[in-house]
């Protein structure tokens, strides 16, 4: 059996470089380096940008404060419970936070508040998939794989441009 290319490329970003991974046509990974949870490179990863001009693109737009959103296509590798998480990580609206809790509630798991965490900090795309936005029940900041620093400035980020945005 013939497995499709894992490309990759590494980007600069304001909060530091950034590991891209997919195929021909979906993001597999966003990756802060270093990361908790990120892949280490292997032998049979394909160095290529093309694949991910559209995702540097929207995440230059992001990290501009143009974009909000973004419109990429998706393929991150985890259980079905994950999948559930990171699907619910994707509703978060730009500039706000929620907790674990919450979260939890929204896949209708309401006891699985440390199932969503150890979820959310497995979550393969950073940023675009936005786990930082998740936050402790007390409305502290916990745990970010890209470390707590760069997790704080992604939501000043966001609530900045928010702001400005606001009437």
């Amino acid at each position: 059996m013939t497995h499709a290319p894992v490309f990759y490329t590494t980007i600069a970003s304001p909060v530091g470089d950034l590991l891209l991974t997919g195929t021909e046509t979906h993001l597999t990974g966003l990756f802060m380096t270093p990361h908790t949870h990120g892949p280490d490179r292997r032998d049979d990863w394909v160095a290529n940008n093309a694949p991910f001009r559209t995702v540097v693109r929207q995440l230059a737009e992001y990290f501009d404060g143009a974009r909000q959103t973004f419109d990429v296509a998706l393929a991150p590798h985890g259980t079905a419970f994950q999948q559930r998480v990171w699907h619910a990580l994707s509703e978060i609206p730009y500039g706000t936070t929620v907790s674990y809790a919450h979260i939890a509630r929204a896949i209708e798991n309401p006891k699985g508040v440390r199932a969503v965490g150890l979820a959310n900090g497995r979550n393969p795309i950073s940023i675009i998939v936005p786990c930082h936005r998740v936050i402790g029940a007390n409305g502290s900041l916990t745990g970010y794989g890209g470390g707590l620093p760069r997790k704080e400035w992604l939501l000043a980020h966001e609530s900045t441009v928010r702001a400005q945005r606001t009437p």
